[in-house]
């Protein structure tokens, strides 16, 4: 099943129906450990609808604070390792790959994410940008994986690759990250063959393209998001980004107007535009 935030409130697909609750609070509707059951038994006392109902797709966050875990696939430490190579920080980023802790990072407030088909933004300051294509996380106050969602993890490796210590500014800022177009939610974990594909398109034409599955990650999800919540709590959940295995090669940078197309199996297509 899958679940919308939109203008007219929450959105329920399942098997290509669609269900909507108008009054429900989405803090309080996502954050439930038994999300899936509660749902599933929803949408039987529900009338069903065609796809007119997800038009207007919002961001699936409300109060929610995003954060991100770095360095959890082998391509994402090599290409952290050669931005910050002059600046003599590589060696921090293998160390961080097989070290026990994970590195885990804030990425944003509800305020600097932005949804399906919005913009998505590259810092002024910076020359050299990409976006990240990650499994998102949705995960209750109490730590429970609740849902999946896709997540674009806008950087400026310029600015991290400066410094390492400058990762909060090549990282957080106005519309840093995009996260949807919905939350996905399912009793098992998502299949260790799941791919996520990203290709962006420049003037209509494709300048980069590049896939790779989430089995190709070093450390699982339930370890990541037992980081993140080592001594911080969550009164509504969290959307925890879980790195990145597909980078652009060095010489590629971002430029207003491009499309980015980030595709999760079973999840489902964020698409946004750089403003």
């Amino acid at each position: 099943m899958k679940i919308y935030k939109t203008d007219s409130g929450i959105v329920i697909e399942k098997e290509n129906r669609f269900y909507l609750l108008k009054d429900e609070n989405w803090d309080s509707f996502i954050n439930d450990d038994n999300l899936f059951q509660k749902t599933t038994k929803l949408v039987y006392s529900l009338p069903a609808a065609g796809k007119e109902l997800i038009t207007d797709v919002l961001a699936p966050v409300g109060t929610q604070e995003l954060w991100a875990c770095g360095v959890t696939y082998l391509r994402s430490k090599i290409g952290r390792q050669e931005e910050s190579k002059v600046a003599g920080g590589s060696d921090f980023y293998a160390r961080v790959y097989e070290a026990e802790r994970p590195e885990v990072f804030f990425k944003s407030t509800p305020h600097r994410i932005v949804g399906h088909l919005a913009k998505v933004n590259i810092r002024k300051d910076s020359t050299w940008d990409v976006p990240e294509p990650e499994l998102t996380l949705v995960v209750s106050s109490s730590g429970k994986i609740i849902g999946y969602t896709i997540g674009n993890d806008m950087s400026s490796r310029s600015i991290e690759g400066e410094n390492p210590l400058y990762l909060p500014q090549a990282k957080t800022f106005d519309g840093c990250a995009a996260v949807g177009p919905c939350i996905y939610v399912t009793e098992q974990p998502l299949p260790a063959d799941t791919m996520i594909s990203i290709d962006i398109k420049r003037n209509k034409e494709k300048v980069f393209e590049g896939s790779i599955g989430i089995d190709q990650m070093k450390r699982s999800v339930e370890e990541l998001v037992s980081f993140v919540y080592r001594e911080c709590s969550f009164p509504n959940g969290c959307l925890i980004m879980t790195g990145t295995g597909v980078v652009p090669p060095n010489d590629f940078t971002l430029r207003p107007g491009d499309e980015i197309k980030i595709e999760i199996g079973h999840i489902g297509t964020l698409i946004n535009t750089v403003r």
